[in-house]
């Protein structure tokens, strides 16, 4: 955890791959976990509440395969999305006093490595994307079959992320080295960029303009691109020495955006600048850092996971 001051929290045997600030309640956030790196073994989901001196355990929920990805519903405080290694994807209720999850989707045939809930009120979708080359777009309250399965990538999906601005619409990182952005009421593609050449392993959208999405890469590179112009990026940041695992824009400046990395740190960026982009390196960590999210409501705080 990142901001004005450095809380943590340790779970035994167990390895953070994503982390999620609650939309609803700014203290609450959610953790994705696997054993052995995800290689093998089980996975568990932390709630986790953060208070003035620390960061403590709200209650977790084991799953059989390790967990990769985290959603808050968009709807309900109490209800979460995991993606797992055994290809499926559970829906999670922190108010239901069983251990189980509610309901378990699988038609991923290899690992859901990202899930993501639309943030258009009036829908209740996710996106799911595996390393079997496709996303499936879910309508929850519609039971256990996925709306539409969308192909064409030629490459693992590690990123799927619903845009803040069109209904219906996501965007896709591929280990292909392609962004592609998706109409689901088509299920066609509606553009593929070429943005690195180099596995790409997170995508974020911009939250004030329906334009621009970046893309953070194996090649050490993050890329800002506009989507009406998509022949070079608008920046290219650099400064990272190994992979880049996730990358989120800010909620409060619309050119601000955070990267972590394999490199053991955070980067914060300002891609407006042309000249000293970085605004600052956060390097609290010894492992890598899988996991990263801004507070919706609590403007400067970063909550982050590690491997």
């Amino acid at each position: 955890m990142c901001s004005a001051v450095m809380k943590t929290f340790k779970f035994p045997a167990r390895h953070g791959y994503a982390v999620e600030i609650s939309p609803f309640i700014p203290t609450r956030l959610a953790c994705a976990t696997s054993q052995y790196y995800g290689i093998a073994g089980c996975g568990t989901l932390l709630v986790l509440e953060q208070t003035e001196t620390g960061i403590s355990l709200v209650k977790s929920f084991d799953w059989n395969d390790g967990l990769f990805d985290v959603t808050w519903s968009e709807s309900n405080e109490h209800i979460l999305l995991t993606g797992g290694g055994d290809g499926s994807l559970q829906v999670w209720d922190t108010a239901n006093p069983q251990p189980g999850p509610l309901q378990v989707l699988k038609e991923h045939t290899q690992e859901v490595y990202s899930v993501d809930w639309s943030q258009t009120r009036e829908e209740n979708l996710v996106v799911s994307g595996s390393w079997d080359r496709t996303a499936k777009v879910w309508d929850l309250s519609r039971g256990g079959q996925s709306l539409c399965t969308l192909q064409g990538h030629e490459g693992v999906i590690y990123s799927t992320l619903w845009s803040p601005h069109i209904p219906g619409c996501f965007a896709s990182a591929s280990g292909d080295g392609t962004l592609r952005v998706w109409d689901v009421k088509t299920g066609r593609c509606r553009l593929a960029i070429p943005a690195h050449k180099a596995e790409i392993l997170s995508c974020d959208w911009c939250k004030y303009d329906q334009n621009v999405i970046v893309t953070g890469a194996v090649d050490c590179s993050l890329c800002v691109w506009d989507l009406r112009n998509v022949r070079q990026p608008l920046s290219r940041l650099r400064g990272h020495s190994y992979a880049i695992r996730r990358v989120k824009f800010s909620p409060f400046n619309q050119t601000v955006l955070a990267s972590c990395s394999y490199d053991f740190t955070v980067r914060l960026w300002d891609y407006s600048r042309t000249e000293q982009p970085l605004l600052e390196t956060l390097e609290h960590h010894s492992e890598f850092v899988c996991g990263l999210d801004f507070n919706l409501q609590i403007p400067n705080q970063v909550c982050l996971t590690i491997v």
